[in-house]
């Protein structure tokens, strides 16, 4: 098995850097071995919930067709990996509108039952009910365009109103804890934590370092486009 294979819960995701067609072979291969293994150790996988998916932002004149189990995986231009919604272009707007659509959903469910609460409560129940599915992943999809932190926003200032009757509260904005939540996973990737090795093993030392660096200093690579740029990949 020459591609990489990720298991968890019920999800089963099989993965490979595609560069030429003999790339495309040995991932078509490593399928049929996944299948072969799940037939052997009577594991069900649902086919109609299979995708494929290419990470790419250049154009493909020949897709792909791939096969699991004699069965065509039908390719999407996106899909939803334990709760995160992955597009193929590599952008987060699909995230961040699901995001901000739940969270309004569970905001208005919490001002309809906690209207003749006090503003402790109703500020508990913001930051159990709501504030978690706006922060689920963040350190992933944090937004860095205007209009997509504003619509997060947006759901914290109602909140802020609806518990202390005024948009700015003594909360910490969400943009601030998303930057610590990015802080938080760049000292785990760095430090070697087993969920965050794959992106350590990517972190690299400046090979010059100046009086002022010191030991530690990671290595920032250029990026031509804003979705590099601003990726915590």
């Amino acid at each position: 098995m020459e591609s990489t294979i990720i298991l968890f819960a019920d999800y089963c995701v099989i993965y490979r850097k595609i560069i030429n067609n003999e790339d495309m072979d040995k991932f078509q291969k490593d399928l049929g071995r996944l299948g072969e293994w799940a037939v052997e150790i009577a594991m069900k996988i649902n086919q109609s919930k299979s995708k494929a998916i290419r990470f790419t932002r250049a154009r493909v004149k020949n897709p792909p067709n791939y096969s699991l189990m004699g069965t065509l995986i039908p390719e999407a231009s996106s899909c939803k990996y334990l709760g995160i919604i992955l597009h193929n272009d590599l952008s987060w707007a699909d995230q961040v509108n699901y995001t901000v659509k739940k969270a309004w959903k569970a905001l208005h469910f919490t001002l309809r039952i906690l209207k003749k609460g006090n503003s402790n409560t109703k500020s508990l129940a913001y930051m159990s009910l709501v504030r978690p599915i706006l922060e689920y992943g963040a350190a992933c999809w944090d937004p860095y365009r205007e209009g997509q932190i504003s619509a997060l926003d947006r759901v914290q200032k109602k909140a802020a109103k609806f518990a202390h009757h005024r948009n700015s509260p003594n909360w910490v904005t969400l943009a601030s804890r998303r930057k610590l939540l990015r802080i938080c996973a760049l000292f785990k990737a760095y430090s070697g934590e087993r969920a965050w090795k794959a992106t350590g093993d990517r972190l690299q030392r400046p090979h010059y370092l100046s009086r002022v660096d010191h030991e530690r200093q990671i290595l920032c690579t250029r990026q031509r486009m804003d979705i590099g740029k601003y990726s915590f990949e």
